[in-house]
């Protein structure tokens, strides 16, 4: 093994277009936020690839979409029931043409949107995967950001 120093390299994608792939992902997210405003665990897990992984708010690694779907009936019957929330992407990256990281912030809101909160509650980190023709959610995780003092 070397121990020469050696630079990073860049890894991100521009050899297409991504706007159309933009738009998919947003509705991925999109598609979290209304099953999470809606409390409709299928919808949540929709978009999860039958083997991802996802680490949710309150500690949990989850494996698979059914995971998901279970974990997020179970919350969202529960302690999460009459929570509203809005998510707002703050960063798409393409590292290869089929694969995309994204960052989204999660705000309290009320039930008809308006905002509770106004610094972001949870942070979230996405990696998705285009398979035959369409983005799916294989690895998510929720890190809830600590209120300032």
């Amino acid at each position: 093994m070397s121990t020469a120093a050696t630079t990073a390299p860049v890894i991100e994608d521009a050899s297409v277009d991504h706007t159309a792939d933009i738009a998919a992902i947003t509705r991925v997210i999109a598609n979290a936020q209304q099953a999470f405003n809606t409390n409709d665990p299928n919808l949540m897990a929709a978009d999860f690839a039958a083997n991802a992984s996802a680490g949710n708010a309150v500690g949990m690694v989850l494996r698979g979409a059914e995971a998901v779907r279970a974990a997020s009936e179970a919350g969202l019957a529960g302690f999460l029931k009459d929570q509203f929330v809005r998510y707002d992407i703050t960063d798409i990256t393409f590292p290869r043409p089929d694969m995309a990281l994204v960052h989204k912030v999660a705000r309290e809101t009320t039930a008809t949107g308006e905002l509770l909160d106004q610094d972001p509650a949870m942070v979230a980190l996405y990696v998705l995967l285009k398979e035959n023709g369409r983005w799916w959610t294989i690895a998510r995780h929720n890190t809830p950001i600590p209120r300032a003092s």
